[in-house]
């Protein structure tokens, strides 16, 4: 299967999964979900692939997804508990560093397979991770600022705090979306990868940001119409 068809199935079985968690757990199953994006996210984000025509990192739809999570439970349950999301997402990265760490300090047996490979993908783990929760801290409160403040807006012009979603959504997502993109991408690899090819991977990056993040807007949509069943 080709770079192409995984990554567009990606962004609809990963935002239906957040659907899924949401219908199940509610509010819980986002915070929880927030948690396994974070994990997963940094380290996916260590695969490099080329697809449509770009060369890119993987990790830009988990990264995607927590905005997605933020942007739902601001629209539903309100900025205090979005903000707990974020810092969620911050406190699972700092317990990942510190695992992540306490395991290459092992000595692994003449038996053992795995402590390379694991060393390969985690020794560059505490840079990338608190390059991301530095990022994610600074981009998530802005994210849900940005919401919050469109929501202020259109509600302003309309008078009516449903409406405009779509603008609200898109609108904070895709300017925090540029803000982490370079943010992330020069503070993470810096000095891994030359000037041409971050800026390739910021350019390709931002691009898929852009998608995922037009993408996500019918979920959010589908996410407050299952908030009205729950609270029922």
């Amino acid at each position: 299967m080709s770079n192409e068809i995984l990554l567009v199935l990606s962004i609809f079985i990963i935002y239906g999964s957040v659907i899924v968690m949401y219908k199940l757990f509610g509010k819980q199953g986002l915070f929880c979900f927030t948690s396994i994006a974070t994990i997963a996210a940094n380290i996916e984000v260590l695969i490099m692939v080329k697809a449509f025509g770009m060369v890119m990192t993987l990790g830009n739809v988990l990264f995607a997804l927590t905005f997605l999570i933020t942007d739902i439970v601001s629209e539903v349950y309100g900025k205090k508990d979005a903000k707990r999301a974020v810092h969620i997402g911050i406190t699972t990265s700092i317990v990942f560093i510190i695992f992540s760490q306490w395991w290459l300090l092992y000595t692994p047996d003449s038996t053992d397979f795995a402590m390379p490979a694991m060393q390969t993908i985690f020794s560059n783990t505490p840079r990338l991770m608190i390059t991301s929760m530095v990022v994610y801290a600074i981009v998530q409160e802005f994210d849900v600022w940005a919401y919050h403040k469109w929501w202020d807006f259109t509600n302003k012009l309309v008078g009516d705090r449903e409406r405009f979603l779509w603008l609200r959504n898109n609108g904070s997502t895709l300017i925090s979306q540029f803000l982490n993109n370079i943010l992330y991408t020069f503070g993470a690899f810096w000095g891994i990868h030359d000037f041409k090819t971050l800026i390739s991977i910021a350019i390709s990056s931002y691009v898929i940001f852009i998608v995922t993040s037009l993408a996500d807007t019918p979920f959010v949509y589908l996410a407050r119409r299952i908030s009205k069943k729950i609270k029922e």
